[in-house]
C-alpha cells in the first residue's frame, strides 16, 4: 500500500468517525427537545399563597404563559427537524454513502442546524426571563416569588429549560462539525 492510499484511508475513516459523531449529536438533540417539550407539558399545578394574611389560590400552566408556549413550538419544530436528519443520517450509515455528499447539502445542513439552535437559544431566553420573574417575584409590589407555593411547576419548567439550552449545545456542535467537513473536502 502507498503512502497516498494510507493518506486517503485514514481521511476516510475520520470522516466516518465525524459523521457517527454528528448522527449521534442529532439523536441527542431529538431527545433533549422531545424531553423538553415532554416535561414543560406536564407543568401544570394549583396551591396557596398567603399574601398579607389573605389566602389567595393559585394556579398556573404552562400554556398560561406565551414564553412558554413558544418553548414548546420552538421544541416540537427542532424535534422534527432532528428527527428528520437522524433518520437520513442512519439511513445514510447504512447505505454506506456520505451524509452529506455534496458542498450544497452540507451548506444547508449547517444553516439548519444554525437556524434552528438559534431557534431553541430564543426560546430558552425567553422562557428564562419568565421563570426567572416567577422565581424572585415582583420587586416593586407585594407580590411574593411564585415558586415558594408552586415549586412543583417550577422544577418542571426549570428542567424544560435545561433541556432547551442542552438540545442547543447539541445543534451547535452538530454545526461545528459540518463546518469541519466543509473546510477538509475543499
Amino acid at each position: 500500500m502507498t503512502r497516498n492510499e494510507e493518506g486517503e484511508e485514514v481521511v476516510a475513516k475520520r470522516t466516518r468517525i465525524q459523521e457517527v459523531v454528528q448522527v449521534a449529536l442529532r439523536g441527542g438533540s431529538l431527545a433533549a427537545s422531545a424531553t423538553a417539550m415532554a416535561v414543560m407539558l406536564t407543568a401544570s399545578e394549583e396551591g396557596v399563597a398567603d399574601i398579607y394574611g389573605f389566602k389567595l389560590t393559585l394556579s398556573s400552566n404552562w400554556s398560561f404563559s406565551p414564553s412558554y408556549q413558544y418553548v414548546v413550538g420552538a421544541c416540537t419544530a427542532t424535534m422534527l427537524y432532528s428527527l428528520f436528519q437522524l433518520c437520513f443520517g442512519v439511513y445514510r450509515l447504512l447505505t454506506g454513502s456520505p451524509i452529506t455528499p455534496s458542498r450544497f447539502q452540507a451548506w444547508l445542513c449547517f444553516t439548519s442546524d444554525q437556524l434552528f439552535g438559534y431557534l431553541m437559544m430564543s426560546a430558552g431566553s425567553a422562557g428564562s426571563g419568565v421563570t426567572n420573574l416567577n422565581k424572585t417575584g415582583i420587586r416593586h409590589t407585594p407580590l411574593p416569588d411564585f415558586c415558594k407555593t408552586l415549586s412543583s411547576f417550577c422544577n418542571h419548567v426549570a428542567l424544560s429549560l435545561l433541556l432547551v439550552f442542552l438540545s442547543f449545545i447539541f445543534l451547535a456542535s452538530s454545526s461545528f462539525i459540518t463546518v469541519i467537513l466543509l473546510s477538509s473536502t475543499a
